[in-house]
Formats: structure tokens, sequence, C-alpha cells
């Protein structure tokens, strides 16, 4: 009985799982029934499947042909099977050698004239096929250079059907992938353009030294924007192993840049208030796609206007912003993305928001309505909170040439590499990341430096997750002084920081 295995990628989330599809020509009525948990478009594959064979000049096999896909309990969604699908046919039918689809990953579309077609998730899934043992994988041309990123396989790339076949024969060969060319990066904006606001500045530079979360509250025009969006330039340049977290995420929604697919710089992503839960968290029906949380891994998930978004919004990043991941579930399975984002909220004080704050016209209850729609719980997970005032004329001119981006950054990038000399054993990268116990137990301070920071938990000015977040701000503040550890100054400082009063 005649029968080919080839392989492909199931892909949950980032996640990839090998696949083994197997071709069995049997007698009988012409039949192809295809097994293994495939989603509709994926069933739709045996009708692509015998167009492109027929098309690419070779024939179809007379008599019952059977399609397995293994494991047969995964969830298996997509086009991308069509390809190792026609191989395993062909080497079924003895049209083709079998060898070579044997130990390559095969992940392609085929259109009906036998065209091989792009599909999403060709990196993480050759990240998969090579965690996996696997070293060959054939893709579309088109996805050469995303296939390219995977060191350790040897990635060649079809425009036809006719084009595997003949490279299966030893008649012809494959195209090999290209090197990516230079990218050109826009200029970040630069952090001289702010005027004023030296307590914003600030914090926007220990936020980005320490990776923490941020948020921004004043009335209209003083600059909360502007100071978001210079966050990026101050952040470090990607490891090769985040940006292929990055890029992968990218992958997977479509969106990766053919000029430059791996992403470097840290992510910004400034969603709209407007937007839905399943945009900003991830969703869909079968298996849910990333969410906008999920693109800003690794980078800065802007909130403007963060009052206006909604409790139900709002508090659907509480558990993302703990977990540094996002787990949603739907029909067809339960998928895992990255989502360990800085999240920087910026507000106005009032629903009026007038550019004075005394000719606002809103009641005292009117304002802590509006404020009162970021929770307790979430502003709890912020670990710097800071109050803008409107510049005056006077301000403009003290201030003189404001510090740009370049001078920032080199203070930043000093307190981040101690941070990370301190915690490289622990596999964390920033003072954001290490768990509130780690801070009590290992690293403890002394009472006299704490003493502050206890005083405020017995009042209940503190919560115990506050208190661990101000620690945390404390080793940040310590690392861009230089010092070994955080003195008192640094605890009080955190605290202020953490003062509800400038949300």
């Amino acid at each position: 009985m005649p029968l080919a295995r080839t392989w492909s990628v199931a892909l949950l989330g980032i996640d990839g799982k090998p696949v083994e599809v197997e071709a069995d020509i049997g007698g009988g009525v012409p039949k192809v029934t295809l097994v293994g948990l495939p989603d509709a478009g994926l069933r739709e594959a045996k009708d692509r499947v015998r167009s492109a064979i027929r098309n690419a000049g070779e024939p179809w096999p007379d008599g019952k042909v059977t399609l397995g896909l293994s494991p047969a309990n995964l969830p298996k969604l997509g086009s991308a099977y069509d390809l190792a699908i026609a191989v395993a046919v062909l080497a079924a039918s003895a049209r083709v050698p079998s060898l070579k689809a044997l130990n390559s990953v095969l992940l392609g579309e085929l259109a009906l004239d036998g065209r091989v077609r792009p599909v999403r998730g060709i990196l993480p899934g050759l990240l998969a096929a090579r965690a996996a043992g696997m070293r060959r994988a054939v893709v579309p041309r088109e996805s050469l250079f995303e296939a390219a990123l995977v060191d350790g396989v040897d990635a060649q790339g079809a425009g036809h059907l006719r084009d595997v076949v003949a490279w299966l024969r030893d008649e012809g060969e494959l195209a090999p992938p290209s090197e990516p060319g230079e990218p050109v990066e826009e200029p970040a904006p630069d952090l001289a353009d702010v005027v004023g606001q030296p307590e914003a500045r600030w914090a926007l530079e220990v936020a980005a030294a320490g990776g923490h979360n941020l948020l921004l509250t004043g009335p209209p025009g003083v600059g909360k924007t502007m100071l978001a969006r210079r966050l990026p330039g101050l952040l470090p340049v990607l490891s090769r192993a985040e940006s292929l977290e990055v890029t992968a995420v990218q992958s997977v929604d479509g969106s990766l840049s053919v000029s430059s697919p791996l992403v470097k710089v840290p992510p910004f992503v400034a969603p709209h208030h407007s937007v839905s839960v399943a945009a900003l968290i991830g969703g869909g029906s079968g298996l849910a796609a990333p969410g906008l949380i999920s693109k800003a891994h690794r980078g800065v998930l802007f909130l403007d206007e963060a009052a206006e978004f909604g409790a139900h919004r709002l508090e659907s990043l509480r558990t993302a912003l703990e977990d540094g991941e996002v787990r949603i579930a739907r029909q067809r399975g339960s998928v895992c993305y990255p989502a360990r984002f800085q999240l920087v909220l910026a507000t106005n004080p009032c629903p009026c928001a007038p550019p004075r704050e005394t000719d606002c016209t809103c009641s005292p209850s009117a304002r802590r309505r509006y404020l009162a729609r970021l929770s307790g719980p979430l502003l709890d997970r912020v670990d710097l909170r800071v109050r803008l005032r409107p510049l005056t004329a006077l301000s403009l001119h003290e201030a003189g040439t404001p510090e740009p981006t370049a001078a920032v950054r080199e203070r930043v990038l000093a307190a981040r590499e101690r941070a990370a000399d301190r915690w490289a054993e622990r596999g964390w990268r920033t003072n954001a990341e290490v768990p509130g116990p780690i801070l009590r137990r290992e690293f403890a301070l002394p009472g006299s430096v704490t003493s502050l920071l206890d005083r405020g938990l017995d009042r209940g000015a503190v919560t115990a997750r506050g208190a661990d977040r101000c620690l945390r701000i404390a080793w940040t503040l310590a690392d861009l002084a230089g010092l070994g550890r955080p003195e008192a100054e640094q605890v009080a400082s955190a605290l202020e920081f953490r003062d509800r009063r400038a949300a």
C-alpha cells in the first residue's frame, strides 16, 4: 500500500509543534479524506492541492487518498500545510523521491495553478522546527527574508510546485535566502523638544532605567504625549533573543517589514481609546490572534486619555502587567502570547480639562469620579506617578537648553547595565522584573533605610504590592546614582513617586 510522510508545523500562538503529514493511496472509489482536526480553511486544502498538482504537470493518483495530520488531537489551522500535503501525495504515488521530504519541513499555501503563496508565522514555525532537530526547510520565495532570520536551518524558497518537484528529483535548485539589506531607521523623537517639566523628565528617565510603568497627569498641551513618545529612544536596543520574540509576534500578525524583518528597536504601540478588548488583549474565533499588548512586547504601550478607555479595557491589562504574558482560551484551544511591556498612561485631571486649573468648572465629585476610572488595583501596578503643570514664561526662561535624548540615554544604559549584572544569574534584565520576595529576603535593606516605607505600610498609605514596587524603584534610583544599594533617600524618593495625589 503506497504511503509517504512529510513534515509541517502547527502554530498555537507563537509556539509551534512539528506535524507529520501522511498520505495513503488505496483502492476503491476515488475520494480524498483529510483527518487530524483540520479547520475549515485546511479542509479546503484537498481541492487546492489537487488542482495545483495537475497544473504542475503531475497526475492526481487514482483511488482513495487518505491524508492524516499527526498529532491528531492538535488543532490545525490555516493553509500552511498545502505544500507538505502535495509533496506527500506525490511521494506516495511514486512521482518524486521521498528522502529529502522526510528530512525537511514544508510550509506554504498552494494556488490552484501551483504557485506557492506566502503564509504567516514562518519565523516561529522554523524556530519550532529547529528545536525539533530539523535543519532544512522549504518556504514560499516571498517568505525567504523571514526564514533567513533562523540560524541553523537551511531555508530555501519555492515559487511554484514545479520547483519543489524538480528539487526533490535532483533536477533543479530552489532559491537560496539573500542577505537582508541595512534597515533605514527613522530618527527617534528627541527629548530636547520637550520644554520644562523637570519632574516628568526625571520620571521618564527612571522608568527607562528600571522598566517601570508610568502615569502622567496634567492639563492638555503640557507635554504628556511628547514625553511618552520619547521613551523608546531612551531604551536599549533589543538583544537577539528579544528581537526574535518581538519579530515572531509580528510574523504571526503578518506585519513584518520586508526591508528590515528583524525588529531591533523597542516597539511603541498607542491605541485609540475606542479599541475593543479583543483588539487590545487578543482574540478572534478558533484560536486567538495576538493583541496590541503582545505587539508592544519588549516595548511601550501608551494609553493616551487613559480615563476614556473604560474600566473593562483597563482592568483587562492587570493580569498581563503582573505575568508578562496573556493566555486566551477559545473554541479551538488556548494560546499564550508574550506581553512584557512598559505601560505609560496619560490623563487629564478632570473632564473639562482647561489649559489652566483655575478655569476648571468641574465639581470636586466630578473630578473624583473622572480619576476613579483608573481603579486602585490598576494604579497599584503603576510604579511612577507624576503631575505635570502648565508652562509659564518664567519656567521657559529658566529651563535653558533641554537635555537631549543621547545624554539621558547614556545614564539609562549605565543604570541598566548595573541592574543586568546584579540579576544576571537569575535571568532578569530590569529591576521591574524582580519579584518582591527576592528583594525582601535576599536583598533586604536595613530597617533604618526602610523605616519610612514601614510607616507607610502601617498607616495603609501603601499596599504590600506597592511596597514591593517602591523597593524596585529605589534600586533603580540607586543604579542611576551609581550606588551599591539604595539608601533612605532613594526609598523616600520612591515613595514620592507612589504618592496617590499625583494621580
